[in-house]
């Protein structure tokens, strides 16, 4: 020991601050394994006095008994050593960090018994893993009474995106669950009926890949994930309505799945047709075209991509379109849904004002050309004069047609149909022309009175417009790109220019402009565009749609539509199986309600083994039945649905999960829905979402759904939408390949300058989206094991803006573990209220005092009234407004450090229980246990049953007149102008203030001399004259001159 106590002596910091690592070792050494050697080496910290001051502070009873003794002396470090022995028996406790130690002059004072808050939390550290493990038993037997409804009160449904059961939660999950629960639990302090459960969107590809990769029945392995998955929501302190959990994948669920495609039935709105499908060959399944890449291959397994056609299932989505698109304006007031998930639901569903313009075609006699227009959309009619070619879909009518005849079309049809839609590829119909429509005008300009080449190109869908596209390589890029492949020799026809006060770059005036440079706006008409020379396109346009109207219906105004119905066709096993039946004399005949659920055959895992395609198509004993109309021999379809339909409405059910006789009952459905606040991933923000609006509109049209959530809700399924932001994690790769690092290739022996551990060179550091293959990715439950689960959701808020990029920082969650140490080593040593006295209002607790009166109050403690009742204020327009949960936790840790800067004296302490009450439940939404354990131990002991901290209601700000106050302001003391110091100091009374300057001048000074701060620097230089001392704004600014 006497050795450890000459390293420690020896060993300082260039402060003369000792070393808190080997400080750690002396205090092991004195207080756990030899606590009689206590008094012996105190002399050893003469100057510090750091031992008996801790000891002083650690107390809860303050320790009376050695306070009797001076600080210092061996009797009350002896005294107080053997009572801190028997209070802290682990080392692990035994930890500090050098900016926790503070040992200047004005520290020493606080040995008389005053409180050591930089110190004092390390030693009292809560051990939250415990005090996750306990609430979460007390909130498991009290899940009853937590989800009971009141009566009368107001439903709030806040609910998050139901995962997928992986088997493991991401941080990605994290950060969604912590939100959604942090929200809930408000609502529910603020007295609403609070909705808040938790499901599995179960059905899918992946447990069939596992299916046939382990031999692993698809139920079996996806209900093991469950389990393992339910856990982990639990350990991350959760307070989901588990009453009301659901699995897409359990016949109760999608027996009523089954119901709604046959409401859709039965409306018309689910129909079969012959369809160009994405077809994966190695999971044998059709792709919607979001799960193929840029390049043409499957998001899944990676396959190259074919075009097939398939009599496929599809839902009439476009039934709804005006809907769909108006509706949005509903859900853009008042910021109801981010701007950019509406941009991309307009978008989608896509909707464009144009012109229907016919083109003759004119074509050799021995094609036998039946057709004898070719119909294309555009929305800019104006440029018509424009067009120097055509471009077909790879299934246009006109082109099935001459492949027939043709194998070399058929060859380019069958290759394109692996190319890219980007693809600039080509093919030129031989002796197929057609002619440019305005050239059947009198006074039509000369050159649209040649013929015109026709392609056939990938680039141009079927599903938009007519399947043709009219080729104006002048004023659009990519029609300039295809142009110039393909005829490279030919100018290009610019019939726009700029119109005035626009863009007048020469780089328009060029012949032959590249992709980059074309003008693709509206503008004047060029000479090249005969009478029209001179006309606005907005003129243009009107001018040729009429004129062409009228010589022989070649235009006509239109509108069109990027949106498409819904494919719900999925060749696969572990899906919703389509309830209709095939048979030979009736056709698709839709399976009766009463034999619903189709039930998906119960295969053995070994069946799955190794194969591919449709485990369904062999299952004869399943697949062959009878009609359910003539009772003819028939088979069941055998795809499945998409799993899009499975979330399109399982938000409903919830409202009435255990319903076995329709989806949910029209009276539940009015009285929860809709969805007051949703949360879930960006990457939804197209089809979950449109497709969930979908179902809604149409539940509402039948009146499963009467009121559709009132008249203005025009029955949209989700009120309010929050799309929170990816998380990242940092990630190592090798400056000179790229290759990413593996956690053990990298040495972080010293973090702020990590090495290659092959080669010594600094790694790349960059901050990706968690992944296997990045070697980046963080288990939440490692996290929590490590430092609770309060923590972790703390710091996980506290990183990063709800919307934005969390790049997740480990080492950063020490800030959230100190504030919660002093916030709960303060609680520790809060004086009692005595247990008599009026209640400070209703809101508060049964324990809650009554303030003093405020005009006695001190600046201090008037600083502390007002950051509380703003910091409620703040907290609550953050959780019900803005959903900005980062500042939340920064204004929370704000008001913990004033209130623990506030010194406790007799008269304030219901001032500082009355703050300490109302941070607790301002803290409780966010770490549950952690201000459950606080209220507890704020609450004891106590006559009263303190109960949970979620039975009180959340702080409201307290009405009184703060101006009554004696409130403080920021006072910077400059010297001939230069910045010296800045302090707080009272703001001038009113009878100062109208005192006049000399006045208001003493006053401030003397103010300044009161602070510890101040005395220090105006003491350093008395008798020192000054030429003026300038006092400006009442004390903000004071500037001595001289």
């Amino acid at each position: 020991m006497t050795d450890t106590l000459n390293a420690w002596t020896r060993h300082k910091t260039a402060e003369n601050k000792p070393d808190p690592r080997i400080m750690s070792i002396v205090l092991d050494g004195i207080l756990r394994r030899k606590p009689e050697h206590s008094s012996k080496y105190s002399h050893r910290f003469k100057k510090l006095h750091l031992i008996p001051a801790i000891l002083l502070n650690m107390s809860q009873t303050r320790m009376d008994e050695s306070a009797k003794f001076g600080p210092g002396s061996e009797e009350a470090t002896s005294c107080q050593a053997r009572i801190i022995a028997a209070l802290i028996p682990q080392k692990s406790i035994m930890r500090f960090e050098a900016h926790e130690i503070h040992t200047d002059s004005a520290r020493l004072k606080l040995l008389a018994m005053e409180p050591i808050p930089d110190i004092l939390p390390c030693l009292s550290q809560p051990a939250t893993a415990s005090i996750d493990r306990k609430w979460q038993k007390r909130w498991e037997n009290a899940a009853v009474s937590r989800n009971k409804q009141e009566d009368g009160a107001s439903k709030a449904y806040i609910l998050s995106m139901f995962p997928y059961p992986s088997g493991t939660l991401h941080m990605g999950h994290l950060r969604v669950y912590t939100i959604v629960d942090v929200l809930a639990r408000f609502k529910r302090m603020q007295g609403y009926n609070v909705l808040n459960p938790m499901g599995w969107d179960a059905f899918g590809l992946p447990a069939e890949n596992a299916a046939i990769e382990r031999g692993i029945e698809p139920a079996k392995w996806t209900r093991h994930n469950v389990r393992k998955m339910k856990l982990q929501l639990t350990a991350m302190n959760g307070g989901f309505d588990w009453s009301r959990e659901l699995m897409t994948c359990d016949p109760s669920f999608y027996k009523h799945t089954q119901r709604i495609f046959l409401l859709l039935h039965d409306h018309g709105l689910a129909y079969q047709a012959e369809s160009l499908v994405n077809f994966d060959p190695v999971d044998r399944t059709v792709l919607a075209n979001e799960q193929v890449d840029a390049n043409g291959f499957s998001w899944r397994s990676g396959a190259k991509v074919e075009k097939v056609s398939l009599r496929q299932w599809f839902f009439k989505v476009t039934a709804f379109k005006e809907a769909l698109l108006k509706d949005l304006d509903s859900l853009g007031e008042n910021d109801r849904w981010p701007e950019r998930v509406l941009a991309m639901q307009r978008n989608w569903v896509g909707k464009s004002e144009g012109a229907t313009i016919r083109f003759p075609v004119q074509a050799e006699s021995e094609h036998n050309v039946a057709q004898v227009y070719v119909q294309a959309f555009t929305t800019r009619p104006d440029t018509l004069v424009g067009v120097q070619y055509l471009a077909l879909s790879l299934a246009h009518p006109l082109v099935v047609h001459l492949a027939k005849r043709s194998p070399e079309l058929q060859g380019f049809l069958d290759q394109a149909s692996l190319f890219p839609e980007s693809s600039k590829a080509g093919y030129l119909l031989p002796e197929i022309y057609v002619k440019n429509p305005l050239s059947v005008l009198a006074d039509a300009p000369t050159s649209t009175k040649d013929l015109l080449p026709v392609y056939v190109a990938p680039y141009v869908l079927q599903e938009y417009g007519e399947g043709a596209v009219m080729g104006v390589p002048g004023h659009d890029a990519r029609d300039n790109e295809f142009w110039k492949q393909h005829r490279p020799d030919q100018p290009v026809r610019q019939v726009i220019r700029p119109g005035e006060g626009q863009e007048q770059s020469s780089r328009f005036l060029k012949p032959d402009p590249r992709p980059q440079d074309v003008f693709t706006k509206p503008g004047i008409l060029t000479s090249l565009c005969g009478n029209m020379e001179g006309l606005t396109s907005q003129e243009a346009t009107g001018k040729i749609i009429s004129e062409l109207e009228a010589a022989g219906k070649l235009a006509q105004p239109a509108s069109n539509w990027k949106l498409r119905d819904w494919l719900i066709s999925r060749q696969r096993y572990w899906g919703t199986p389509i309830p209709i039946i095939h048979c030979r004399q009736c056709g698709a005949v839709p399976v009766p309600v009463k034999d619903l659920p189709v039930e998906l055959p119960k295969l053995d895992g070994s069946y799955f083994l190794k194969k591919i395609g449709n485990p369904l198509e062999s299952a004869e004993d399943w697949v062959n039945t009878t009609c359910p109309r003539c009772t003819g021999p028939a088979r069941r379809d055998t795809d499945t649905m998409d799993t899009f339909v499975d979330s399109s409405w399982y938000f409903m059910r919830y409202v009435d999960p255990r319903n076995a006789s329709e989806p949910f009952s029209p009276e539940k459905a009015d009285e929860m829905l809709p969805v007051d606040v949703y949360i879930g991933g960006i990457e939804h923000a197209i089809l979950h979402l449109l497709y969930a609006r979908f179902i809604s509109k149409f539940l509402a049209s039948i009146s499963l759904w009467p009121s559709g959530g009132g008249e203005t809700n025009k029955a949209e399924p989700f009120k309010r939408l929050i799309t929170q932001g990816m998380v990242h994690g940092k990630t190592y790769s090798d400056p000179q390949t790229g290759r990413f690092l593996k956690p053990e290739e990298v040495d972080l022996s010293s973090p702020t300058a990590p090495k290659m551990v092959t080669t010594g060179e600094t790694p790349t550091i960059s901050w990706e989206k968690m992944s296997k293959s990045k070697y980046n990715g963080v288990d939440p439950s490692t996290c929590i094991e490590a430092y609770g689960a309060d923590v972790t959701r703390a710091h996980m808020l506290f990183q990063a803006p709800v919307s934005q990029v969390l790049e997740w920082e480990e080492e950063r969650i020490v800030g959230i573990q100190r504030w919660f140490g002093k916030l709960f080593a303060f609680i520790q040593h809060l004086p009692p209220l005595p247990q008599s006295g009026p209640n400070l209002s209703p809101q508060t607790t049964p324990h809650a005092p009554i303030l003093p009166h405020l005009s006695s109050l001190t600046a201090e403690e008037a600083t502390l009234f007002l950051t509380t009742q703003s910091t409620i204020t703040s907290i609550t327009t953050s959780l019900s407004t803005t959903f900005t949960l980062n500042t939340l936790i920064s204004d929370l840790i704000k008001l913990t450090n004033i209130l623990l800067a506030t010194p406790t004296t007799k008269t304030n302490t219901p001032l500082i229980h009355h703050s300490t009450s109302t941070l607790l439940r301002l803290l409780a939404p966010v770490a549950p246990a952690f201000a459950e354990e606080c209220w507890e131990l704020f609450h004891s002991p106590s006559p009263h049953p303190v109960g949970t901290i979620f039975d009180q209601p959340f702080p409201v700000p307290e009405n009184v007149e703060v101006q009554a106050l004696q409130q403080e302001q920021a006072c910077a003391v400059q010297e001939n102008g230069k910045l010296r110091f800045a302090i707080r100091i009272p703001k001038a009374p009113e009878s100062v203030a109208k005192g006049g300057e000399e006045m208001v001048r003493e006053w401030v000074l003397g103010e300044i001399e009161k602070t510890e701060e101040g005395a220090r620097w105006i003491g350093a230089r008395e008798g020192r004259e000054w030429k003026r001392v300038v006092v400006v704004s009442g004390g903000r600014v004071v500037n001595f001159v001289g």
